[in-house]
């Protein structure tokens, strides 16, 4: 899809943005996204509101860091030079210190060590600074200045929402969180292709069935926030749920279960999964993202995880490797098919009945072949046109296995299970299906 090169543009423009849970790099990143789709509204809580077991913290905005080796005049850890080199939330500080002192506060990571690790400290007053292990081993001994440029003060945490009406009230739930700095995967694959898809859904269906909510958070401490301000209407609109995270790389397809197992989230994903290569499927116990929230006893929300490669499964999870290079157009084109049969699943309808008892008529339908002997079992049948190459045979069973369970019983993910087709070839068939009045859609 040639309009999925414009989601590299906006990582390009939004890739430099130092952000955090707070401050001015989430705030020009979601009026970033505003400006790409307008109906997203921007919200925000003041610092100190409480709510379950968790208070806004303050405000953190940064201008510039480094570490100034005195004698020599070299500086090291430059937060102008890549945003990483200052742990997330340092405090300001500047004053001289000791090597001997300074390495204590200085964060890298041996196994990789051309790496910038990712590291933070949101809710406990600290400072420090983060560069590779290489980088680390060249800084010569004796004494140093550490400057931090930043600020923490009463302040708000900002988030955005896209509600999307559909003819019902039941929804479709996507969130995905914008708090890290530049991190490519790990952080803008999420919210842009949630940008990219909402305008996708609003161009592609003009009055959808249900209605689509996206929220664009801050990690944790966002969705719980979330959670407390909109349970209620979650929990009695919520059809299926999915954690966006992770999907602009072209490697693996995972699915992290919800916590409860088997909801309409999880087997629309391993429906839409089938036939696809390098499928990963996670249980609860190894989540990681804000599913951890939306699963969470007492909230028990039917939302379930979806990355390409999972977070803190490859390499150049949370470090100066995860940039631009990592994220390309055929790995988002891969997100968005999974997503978008999921979608047009939705849209169809959920639960096909049969119209007819026992088999119906096919052939005069010209949905199965009239002949029988061996020459002309190839002859084309409707749908046929969309499956060039395909055995014929394999078309009608597909279409025959499909109508044995169209009961109104077993959901549209349920069949494609079952008779192990992909959702997208199942959908096209329940058009097929419901364009000669053969199935309705019930529930």
């Amino acid at each position: 899809m040639k309009s999925l090169e414009v989601i590299m543009k906006w990582a390009n423009d939004l890739f430099p943005l130092c952000r955090s849970i707070t401050g001015e790099g989430l705030r020009k990143s979601l009026k970033y996204l505003k400006k790409i789709v307008p109906e997203m509204k921007l919200k925000n809580v003041k610092s100190g509101e409480k709510f379950f077991d968790w208070e806004i913290p303050l405000e953190w905005n940064i201008n510039d860091s480094y570490i100034y080796h005195i004698k020599s005049k070299k500086k090291f850890a430059e937060f102008s030079k890549n945003n990483l080199h200052i742990m997330g939330y340092s405090e300001p500080i500047n004053k001289k210190i000791k090597f001997d002192d300074l390495k204590k506060k200085i964060f890298f990571n041996k196994k990789y060590p051309n790496q910038i690790p990712y590291v933070t400290s949101y809710y406990k007053r600290d400072w420090a600074f983060s560069m590779s292990y290489n980088q680390f081993i060249k800084m010569p001994k004796g004494d140093y200045r550490v400057v931090i440029d930043s600020k923490l003060s009463k302040g708000k945490m900002d988030y955005g929402e896209v509600l999307i009406k559909g003819k019902l009230k039941k929804e479709i739930f996507f969130s995905t969180y914008l708090c890290h700095p530049s991190l490519a995967n790990n952080e803008l694959s999420g919210p842009l292709f949630a940008t990219y898809l909402i305008r996708q859904i609003k161009k592609k269906f003009k009055n959808t069935k249900f209605s689509y909510r996206f929220v664009f958070i801050p990690e944790t401490i966002g969705s719980i926030f979330y959670i407390k301000k909109n349970l209620k209407i979650l929990k009695k609109n919520m059809v299926a749920g999915y954690t966006i995270s992770c999907v602009g790389d072209n490697k693996n397809y995972s699915h992290i279960e919800s916590r409860i197992g088997n909801t309409l989230a999880d087997q629309s994903l391993e429906a839409s999964f089938i036939n696809l290569r390098n499928i990963k499927k996670y249980p609860f116990l190894v989540r990681g993202s804000d599913e951890r929230q939306y699963c969470a006893p007492g909230v028990d929300l039917p939302v379930a995880g979806f990355c390409r490669t999972k977070y803190g499964s490859y390499p150049e999870y949370h470090s100066s490797e995860d940039n631009l290079s990592l994220i390309n157009k055929k790995g988002f084109e891969g997100t968005y098919n999974v997503i978008m049969n999921i979608i047009k699943a939705f849209e169809l309808g959920l639960y096909p009945q049969n119209k007819i008892k026992c088999e119906p008529m096919m052939s005069k339908r010209n949905l199965y072949y009239a002949i029988s002997d061996e020459e002309n079992i190839n002859k084309p049948v409707m749908g046929y046109e969309s499956h060039p190459g395909e055995n014929l045979d394999k078309i009608v069973t597909r279409r025959m296995d499909i109508l044995a369970y169209s009961d109104g019983q077993h959901n549209i993910f349920e069949i494609s299970k079952i008779i192990n087709e992909p959702l997208k070839e199942v959908v096209k068939e329940l058009e097929i299906l419901s364009s000669n009045n053969l199935i309705k859609f019930v529930n």
